[in-house]
C-alpha cells in the first residue's frame, strides 16, 4: 500500500476527540450512496418506461406506414405490395384498413379503432394477435362463416336466431372496449360509421353486426381500450371500399433506420405515396422521456452535490485537526505533493465507499422491483399497469463517473490548504 493511501485510510477511523469529524465523514459516506442509488433508480425507471413502450408500440404495430397523400384509398395494392416487400431491410408487409366506429352493445357504447386486416400477413408485422387471452383470433382466418359458435346474446330457443348469429363476421376487441362494453366471448357488438350512406331519407349511418371470437390484453390501456379487429374484406363491405386499402404496413430488420426505408418505399411507390415510422408517430412521448432522463439527472446529482460538499467540510476539518501532524511528516522528508495527495485520496475513499455501497443498492432494488413488479400503476393514466425498471451497465458506470468524479473536485481545495501548511508555524506553539 502507497504511504499517502495508507495515512489516509488511518485518518478515516477518527478519534474519540475527533467525533464530529468522524459523524461528518459518515454523512458524507451516506449522502454519496443515497445520490448514486437514486441516480441509479431513476435512470432504471426512465429507461424502463422508454424500453417498455417502445417494445410495446413496435408489437403492436408496424415499424412503416405507407398511404395515399390524397387519402383516397391504395388501389391494386396486391402488385404493389408484393414489389415492395422485395425492396431490401424490408422483412415483411400487409395491407390493412383503419377506421374510427362506434361500438355498442345495449345502451353501452364506445369509440374505436376498427382495423381491416388479412391474419396470415398482419401477424409478421404485429403481435397484436398474438395477445388474445380470451377466445381465439382463428375465426378471422376463417371465411366459413358457419363454423362460429352460437354467441351468448342469441336466443338459443330461437333455431332462426341462432341461424342469424351465427353467421355474423367475427370481431377481436380490446380487453378495456370489452369490459366497458360488456362484452365477452361470443356476444353480438354492432360497429356504426359515421360515414354512412346516402338514401332516400339523407345520409343514414351504416352499421354491421359482428361476433366477438377473442379478446386481446396487449398490456397498453390505449391499444386495450380502444382497438378492434376485422377482417380485411368485412372492412371493405362495411366501408363501402371494394378492394381498396388504407394503408401499406411493413416490417423491417432495423428499427432505428425506419426513416431512411420510408423514404425508398415511397420512390419505389412512386408519386402520390407518403410514409410515416414509428419514431415520427411517437416523437413527443419519447422527446418527453429523454427530457426527463436529464432533468432527472441533474435534479438528483444535486445529492450528489450536497454529499460533496460534506466532503470538503470534513476534509477542511481534518485538515484543522491534523495540522501538527502534517508539519511533522513534512519535517521527516514528506513532499507537497505526498501531502496532498493523502487528502485526495481520503476523498477519493469517501466517494468510492459511498459509490460502491450506493451501487449495490440501486441495483439491487432495480433488478427485484424490475423483476417482481413491486411498484403498481394505473393502467388508464400511464398505459401500462406496472413501473418497469431496467438498469443499464453503462447508466451505472456514469453514475459512478460522476460520483467519484465530484468527490475528486472537491478534495482540490483541502488538499491545497495542507499542502500548504508551514511545519515552523505549526510547530511554534506544541
Amino acid at each position: 500500500m502507497r504511504f499517502e493511501l495508507f495515512v489516509a485510510a488511518r485518518y478515516l477511523r477518527a478519534k474519540r476527540r475527533q467525533a464530529v469529524v468522524g459523524v461528518i465523514t459518515i454523512i458524507s459516506v451516506v449522502g454519496v450512496a443515497a445520490g448514486v442509488a437514486s441516480l441509479i433508480i431513476a435512470l432504471a425507471i426512465n429507461n424502463g418506461f422508454r424500453q417498455d413502450l417502445q417494445d410495446r408500440l413496435l408489437g403492436s404495430s408496424s415499424h412503416i406506414n405507407l398511404l395515399r397523400v390524397e387519402a383516397d384509398g391504395i388501389r391494386n395494392w396486391q402488385p404493389l405490395l408484393a414489389e415492395l416487400t422485395k425492396q431490401p431491410r424490408v422483412v415483411a408487409g400487409a395491407p390493412a384498413i383503419y377506421e374510427q366506429v362506434l361500438i355498442s352493445r345495449g345502451a353501452r357504447a364506445q369509440g374505436a379503432v376498427l382495423k381491416g386486416i388479412l391474419p396470415d400477413q398482419e401477424n409478421k408485422v404485429s403481435d397484436l394477435l398474438n395477445s388474445v387471452k380470451y377466445g381465439s383470433a382463428m375465426p378471422l382466418y376463417n371465411t366459413d362463416l358457419s363454423a362460429s359458435q352460437t354467441p351468448a346474446d342469441s336466443d338459443e330457443s330461437n333455431p332462426l336466431s341462432a341461424k342469424v348469429t351465427a353467421s355474423l363476421a367475427p370481431i377481436v376487441l380490446g380487453k378495456d372496449m370489452a369490459d366497458q362494453l360488456g362484452a365477452t366471448v361470443g356476444s353480438v357488438v354492432t360497429a356504426t360509421s359515421p360515414q354512412g350512406e346516402l338514401t332516400p331519407f339523407g345520409i343514414v349511418p351504416k352499421y354491421a353486426r359482428f361476433k366477438v371470437v377473442g379478446i386481446f390484453s396487449s398490456g397498453f390501456y390505449d391499444y386495450d381500450n380502444t382497438w378492434a379487429f376485422i377482417r380485411l374484406s368485412d372492412a371493405q363491405r362495411l366501408f363501402d371500399l371494394s378492394n381498396v386499402v388504407s394503408v401499406l404496413e411493413f416490417k423491417v430488420d432495423d428499427i432505428y433506420k425506419a426513416g431512411e426505408i420510408g423514404r425508398q418505399l415511397e420512390a419505389a411507390a412512386g408519386k402520390g405515396f407518403m410514409s410515416t415510422n414509428w419514431m415520427e408517430q411517437n416523437r413527443a412521448l419519447f422527446r418527453a422521456l429523454r427530457l426527463e432522463r436529464v432533468v432527472t439527472i441533474i435534479t438528483i446529482g444535486l445529492i450528489v452535490f450536497v454529499a460533496a460538499l460534506n466532503i470538503l467540510i470534513s476534509l477542511i476539518m481534518m485538515v484543522m485537526e491534523k495540522t501538527r501532524d502534517i508539519a511533522v511528516l513534512v519535517s521527516m522528508g514528506a513532499k507537497k505533493r505526498q501531502v496532498r495527495r493523502i487528502f485526495v485520496f481520503q476523498g477519493l475513499l469517501i466517494g468510492v465507499i459511498g459509490t460502491a455501497i450506493g451501487l449495490i443498492l440501486g441495483c439491487s432494488i432495480s433488478w427485484a422491483a424490475g423483476k417482481y413488479h413491486l411498484l403498481s400503476l394505473s393502467a388508464e393514466v400511464y398505459s401500462i399497469d406496472y413501473v418497469p425498471f431496467a438498469p443499464r451497465v453503462w447508466d451505472a458506470l456514469l453514475v459512478c463517473l460522476i460520483a467519484i468524479g465530484i468527490s475528486f473536485v472537491a478534495t482540490l481545495y483541502p488538499s491545497r490548504s495542507a499542502a500548504s501548511v508551514l511545519p515552523a508555524e505549526a510547530l511554534r506553539y506544541e
